[in-house]
């Protein structure tokens, strides 16, 4: 069973050190980097937490919550950053988390959740097609748009 977790002083070190496979990191940012995009774009309306399986720490997530779309922002709900660590990948961890995130801003009144993906050999497509999303047709720089109807 997985829990999301709010990130502090205590286990910000440990969540920062899960990573995925070397040949995943030009598709997703690491969690520090993704912490310091947070920090940076506040009109994001960055959410983010932990991922954990147990005490342990086996992910992360990030959304963009009920954020006002305009240039450069997606929304009002989009995932912004999807981490399953590389030991931990390959147990269904990543689809519970979306199975979560879908729970709570459905809670929140949302009636989508947009991602893109960068292609590429080894591209994170599949994962999101086989859970449900479809392309909007759009672009968001070298990245196709996703959306998943809730």
């Amino acid at each position: 069973m997985l829990s999301l977790r709010e990130i502090t002083d205590a286990n910000r070190d440990e969540v920062c050190a899960v990573r995925v496979h070397p040949g995943q990191e030009k598709f997703v940012d690491s969690v520090a980097k993704s912490l310091r995009d947070a920090a940076s774009t506040p009109e994001a309306a960055p959410w983010y937490r932990a991922v954990y399986s147990g005490d342990s720490p086996v992910g992360f997530v990030m959304l963009s919550w009920n954020v006002l779309p305009r240039p450069g922002i997606l929304g009002p709900y989009f995932l912004w950053r999807l981490i399953i660590g590389a030991e931990h990948q390959g147990r269904g961890y990543g689809s519970e988390v979306l199975k979560l995130i879908v729970e709570l801003i459905r809670a929140d009144g949302a009636t989508e959740l947009l991602t893109s993906y960068q292609p590429g050999d080894g591209e994170p497509w599949p994962f999101y097609q086989r859970f449900g999303f479809e392309p909007t047709g759009e672009v968001d720089g070298d990245e196709i748009v996703l959306r998943l109807r809730l």
